[in-house]
């Protein structure tokens, strides 16, 4: 039991690491009298790399518990990340560090971004995946950004490098 308790309060008390902005939604399943089950499609931009914007779809579950937040939504997610703008490494990082990190379900299952180097090809990688205390699932999406030359203006600019804490 004291796990449980425990366990709700670290869920409530995660960081939100990136804050997403929904742009649109499309229903799935009509529910009577209930919100709709729906895929929903958000933005959000990663706060160590000024330049990439990461977009990402997923399934939520309607009715009167997805409306309280107590359904468990299912683990399919697509995630797609493209250079917007020059990219600009603010602070260094860690291997898979958490970029986005939201609740799938009351207690147990959150969806999470994380962050990655291909640093031989200067390429930011994210993975998109769901877990659960006690299991994950292995739907997972991935999407990566090489970093380039934003436009003819800068070339002559050297570009970032993208490299991991030490």
């Amino acid at each position: 039991m004291i796990f449980l308790r425990v366990s709700a309060l670290l869920t409530f008390l995660l960081p939100v690491i990136s804050a997403a902005e929904q742009l649109g939604s499309v229903d799935t399943k009509w529910r009577p009298l209930s919100p709709d089950d729906e895929i929903t499609v958000d933005v959000f931009e990663d706060e160590k790399i000024a330049g990439v914007a990461c977009y990402i779809s997923r399934a939520q579950v309607g009715g009167y518990k997805g409306a309280m937040g107590l359904a468990e939504d299912t683990s399919d997610a697509s995630l797609d990340c493209r250079q917007v703008g020059p990219i600009n490494i603010r602070e260094s990082f860690k291997k898979g560090e958490s970029v986005f990190r939201e609740r799938r379900s009351l207690i147990f299952k959150s969806m999470k971004v994380l962050r990655y180097c291909d640093t031989e090809r200067n390429v930011i990688i994210y993975l998109v995946y769901s877990d659960k205390i006690v299991e994950g699932s292995p739907k997972n999406s991935v999407s990566a950004v090489p970093i380039a030359h934003w436009s003819a203006s800068d070339t002559g600019q050297e570009l970032a490098r993208c490299t991991y804490t030490r």
